[in-house]
């Protein structure tokens, strides 16, 4: 790993750290900067996304940088197989050169070589808390896209991003902090619908209410679910 890479991996992590977690965007913005910052530093990454899942198998595919994280963590849910369960679970890395002919997953592996263009792939655990676990997953279109180089910088990376989670927990319990992130998405989506606005539009609007009436926004999205499905 040159010095540059070094660098340019601190450098984001300052980045993570400094990211603002005092309000209820806080912990998206972290994640986000994870998976963006993992495609830009970690050699053959093509798509990042982290996948969390808790103790009854409910999964949850955070920051995906493309739409394919969400379908190929689908396809471990369905198998309950896979490396990004892995790493969740049992290992803090998890390297496959090729998905294809790996014989740890048959069932996951056969979906992905007919469902998608994923052809190898490497998982970081990220972190443990309280039931859940959360991995680190990227992964290529071409086979034998990781290699040691890639692997050496993705720990850096998966260490320093898991530290930058873990300041993020100034802001609450991390998994609280999903739930806020879930109750203001249903709540968005419920003023789009019925005041024909955009997300940023929503959001905005509930900010400004939050501000107009000393409020939470977490708890004026709260009242907005809660009313509509009275």
């Amino acid at each position: 790993m040159t010095i540059d890479v070094h660098r340019a991996i601190a450098e984001t992590a300052r980045q993570m750290h400094a990211t603002a977690v005092g309000d209820e965007g806080g912990v998206d913005r972290v994640l986000d900067a994870i998976t963006a910052g993992a495609i830009e530093h970690v050699p053959g990454a093509q798509y990042a996304g982290v996948l969390l899942v808790s103790k009854d198998k409910t999964f949850e595919t955070l920051s995906p940088t493309d739409p394919l994280m969400n379908r190929l963590d689908q396809l471990q849910k369905e198998t309950d197989q896979g490396p990004c369960l892995e790493a969740a679970w049992e290992q803090p890395m998890v390297r496959v050169d090729e998905i294809e002919t790996d014989p740890r997953w048959p069932d996951f592996s056969a979906r992905v070589i007919a469902e998608t263009p994923a052809r190898s792939s490497m998982s970081f655990q990220l972190f443990t808390h309280q039931g859940s676990q959360g991995a680190l997953n990227l992964f290529a279109d071409e086979v034998g896209a990781f290699d040691t180089e890639s692997a050496e910088i993705g720990l850096v990376y998966a260490t320093h991003a898991a530290l930058a989670l873990h300041s993020s927990k100034q802001f609450g319990n991390f998994a609280s902090a999903i739930a806020r992130r879930d109750v203001i998405g249903q709540a968005k989506g419920m003023i789009m619908a019925e005041y024909k606005v955009d997300a940023v539009q929503a959001f905005e609007m509930l900010r400004k209410l939050s501000q107009d009436t000393n409020t939470p926004v977490v708890t004026l999205a709260e009242q907005v679910v809660e009313s509509r499905l009275q």
